[in-house]
């Protein structure tokens, strides 16, 4: 009986000293492509581009919740918690805008969300 007592006061304690939980990552990541470059789309030349040194910004119930810059590549990944964000290129007012506007992250999964910034060249 005295060997079950302790037993049964020693796993509270075993549980207290474990490691928590990894917190799972999750967010998005993927490729800004501008466009149309030129006024008159070939199929031999892409009317698209890597849109470099982009700054995207997440919001969420209107805060601010990260910034990111894409790469020379048009590239960029961010961490973000789980839920709905509204993302925009602050300071570029030309064409209509960054697409798509919204994009929802799962929690545990890093999305790939490729985003089209549009430089109103018709």
């Amino acid at each position: 009986m005295a060997a079950v007592g302790l037993v049964a006061l020693a796993s509270p304690m075993l549980s207290l000293g474990a490691a928590p939980a990894a917190t799972p990552v999750s967010g998005v990541r993927g490729v800004v492509l501008k466009g149309p470059t030129a006024p008159v789309c070939r199929t031999d030349d892409p009317c698209e581009k890597p849109a470099r040194g982009i700054l995207l910004r997440f919001t969420r119930a209107g805060k601010v919740v990260a910034e990111v810059k894409t790469t020379s590549a048009g590239r960029y990944s961010v961490r973000l918690r789980a839920g709905f964000y509204s993302v925009k290129a602050p300071g570029r007012r030309v064409g209509t805008g960054l697409t798509p506007r919204v994009v929802r992250v799962f929690r545990g999964r890093i999305a790939r969300v490729d985003f089209h910034l549009d430089t109103g060249m018709q």
